[in-house]
């Protein structure tokens, strides 16, 4: 599994690489890449979690749901606090340690690792990860208090809540597909993973790498959002029992990814340092390619 995940990881890299160069040479522009943004959040990310939920219902499913949902729940808690006791006085550096990029970094990961069934242990902490950047996320950025601007009817118009709702209907109801809109849902969801890393590319592209690497406070969000969460998580996940290895595994790679690309997002349309965002978003990605195989071959050896 470790070759699997480096091989995979490679990969994104390469692509990232490809977003790079289709910027810096001005095949992408700005507005090119907003777009690419819009496809993934709208169409690519909700069609990978409802190909999550297209697995038979059974008992140990079910069960598997709401443990999954429960850890994913304590360990983005457990995240939150840690980054926040650490990075008191930078919300920029307490957001980007606290949410990863279960969506567009880990998702891939775990299909190509585990398959596309294995999803479906990643739904929840995705959910929940959202709401956290739209309640707690937000209000470190803005210095308001985290009910203030919230909106439940926002949250529930959301594209990846709109997809886990009806990924729970399909799984719940046990409903069926028509083969052509199976082949339609597999087909974006391959979308996934070369347009988000095409967005990472990009997001490098626009970065001053020469002052990105001498900002050391960058050192100490990667170690929090790559080592020290995950290190955490190991923990947690060693309360719940070794037949649930699966879906200790999914909710430990999606603990140990990078930043989340939300941070520049969120940085961006409230004000604040959207530069200095995009480099926790680089800076963690760049070093995940060691750090991710390093925290599953761990867990390996301890879950």
């Amino acid at each position: 599994m470790i070759l699997i995940l480096v091989k995979q990881i490679f990969q994104m890299f390469l692509l990232a690489g490809i977003g790079f160069l289709l910027f810096r040479s001005g095949k992408i522009s700005l507005e090119g890449s907003r777009t690419i943004g819009n496809i993934l959040i709208w169409v690519s990310l909700p069609a990978v979690i409802i190909n999550g939920f297209l697995i038979e219902r059974t008992p140990e499913h079910v069960s598997g749901m709401i443990w999954s949902a429960a850890g994913a729940l304590l360990i983005l808690l457990l995240s939150v606090l840690v980054s926040h006791l650490v990075f008191r006085k930078d919300a920029i550096a307490a957001f980007a340690g606290a949410f990863s990029n279960p969506g567009f970094f880990g998702i891939p990961l775990v299909v190509a690792s585990m398959g596309q069934q294995a999803v479906f242990y990643a739904a929840a902490y995705v959910a929940f990860l959202n709401i956290g950047q739209w309640t707690y996320g937000v209000s470190r950025l803005t210095g308001q208090p985290i009910h203030q601007g919230f909106e439940p009817r926002k949250l529930i118009r959301a594209p990846f809540v709109i997809a886990i709702l009806t990924g729970l209907l399909l799984f719940a109801f046990r409903i069926q597909l028509p083969e052509l809109a199976k082949n339609i849902l597999n087909t974006v969801a391959g979308l996934n993973t070369p347009l988000a890393m095409f967005t990472v590319g990009i997001y490098l592209a626009q970065t001053d790498l020469l002052k990105m690497l001498r900002r050391k406070s960058l050192y100490w969000i990667a170690a929090v959002r790559l080592l020290v969460i995950p290190a955490i998580s190991i923990l947690l996940l060693m309360l719940l029992p070794s037949s649930m290895r699966e879906m200790k595994t999914v909710l430990l790679i999606a603990a140990a990814c990078p930043v989340g690309s939300n941070v520049a997002v969120y940085a961006q349309l409230h004000g604040k340092d959207y530069p200095y965002a995009v480099e926790t978003v680089v800076i963690s990605t760049v070093f995940s390619i060691l750090t991710l195989p390093f925290i599953i071959w761990l867990s390996g050896l301890i879950l």
